[in-house]
């Protein structure tokens, strides 16, 4: 009887960072083949065959970095019949803070207050129902850059002003209730069914908490509530690999943002858990499918 090969694993990217190089150690240590796959130079054919194929495998785990590349690789290998984690669909809710407050507050998540406007004009009128101070976010970003408090009426004007210079995605004006809460959120790791371990991340310098921006890791440990609130999130957006962001209130927790590219370096040397080894078994079973 013949030996049964494992399934083969590509991995897309645009930077080897620690959690790729983490994920590789963990497909190798169970025998699992992996294609590493440079975004930056791969190409291909949207109206035919491909003049230079490229082997993608069983099932394909998407890491670049970068939003758009992401997405629209993702989009590409999806019709041309690949199974990818995390789904475009998933990808686009969750890169999109818009869509990501829309399908939370669909699912009857607790959200963070949140108006979108498309003018200066209107987004004052925004700002009025939630009052000041509040948040002006882009839709699409990460590390927290682009997110300003606005104190007063004058502050919002002055960075409404400024947007219109900017590209037209920051004229899509997201404005967030600020939310009382201590100085940290929290970071749950779900990878498909299960919510396998969290960190708080903490800063006393401003409402930034990422770690890439100088945040501090803590462990957390996951309550029932926590667990099925981070469950629930996730499902709303499809689920997949996502690291769900909560605040703590008064009156329970808010998630506030989905994140579908994680990165666990932090997680992983503060918790021990070793999130690469869920991720390898995660794609292994969507391999088999």
């Amino acid at each position: 009887m013949g030996r049964i090969m494992p399934p083969t694993i590509s991995v897309v990217y645009d930077q080897i960072r620690w959690e790729e190089k983490a994920i590789l150690e963990a497909a190798k240590s169970r025998g699992v083949p992996v294609n590493l796959v440079d975004a930056k130079k791969a190409y291909f054919s949207l109206t035919g065959e491909e003049p230079s194929p490229i082997d993608f495998g069983d099932v394909v785990l998407q890491r670049c970095v970068s939003y758009f590349r992401n997405l629209h690789i993702t989009a590409i290998l999806e019709l041309k019949g690949y199974s990818v984690v995390n789904p475009y669909r998933v990808t686009s809710i969750c890169g999109n803070k818009l869509l990501t407050s829309l399908f939370l507050s669909k699912a009857g998540i607790p959200t963070p207050e949140t108006y979108v406007a498309f003018t200066p004009e209107g987004a004052l009128k925004a700002l009025d129902e939630v009052g000041y101070p509040a948040l002006i976010k882009p839709v699409i970003g990460s590390w927290g850059r682009l997110i300003v408090p606005l104190k007063d009426r004058e502050t919002a004007e002055a960075v409404f002003e400024e947007r219109l210079y900017m590209f037209p995605l920051y004229q899509v004006y997201y404005i967030q209730k600020i939310v009382k809460r201590p100085p940290r959120d929290l970071r749950i790791f779900v990878i498909g069914e299960e919510a396998i371990t969290g960190i708080y991340r903490y800063s006393f310098r401003d409402l930034k908490t990422n770690i890439a921006r100088g945040g501090k890791a803590e462990a957390c440990r996951l309550t029932d509530e926590i667990r099925e609130i981070s469950l629930k999130a996730a499902e709303a957006v499809g689920g997949g690999i996502l690291g769900v962001d909560l605040m703590e209130t008064n009156g329970g927790y808010v998630v506030h943002e989905i994140n579908h590219t994680i990165e666990f370096h932090a997680t992983v040397k503060t918790t021990k858990v070793n999130i690469p080894k869920y991720i390898v078994g995660y794609l292994l079973r969507k391999a088999k499918k």
